[in-house]
């Protein structure tokens, strides 16, 4: 799912420290840098830039 990162989501993530990247999902694994079920994880890593146009979830994200 795509969603705009407008004011009000940014505002919302930073109010309620909502964690959406794969880095912060229990499926990721960090040595290999992948998925543990081989979902592509480009467009769910954590930004380099702090501002993102829109945020994609994943599927199957479940919180570390």
């Amino acid at each position: 799912m795509k969603l705009t990162a407008d004011a009000r989501f940014l505002g919302e993530r930073a109010r309620f420290s909502l964690r959406l990247h794969c880095e912060d999902c229990a499926l990721f694994d960090v040595e290999r840098a992948t998925c543990a079920h081989g979902y592509p994880t480009a467009e769910h890593r954590q930004p380099t830039e702090p501002l993102e146009a829109a945020v994609v979830f994943c599927k199957d994200f479940e919180m570390a």
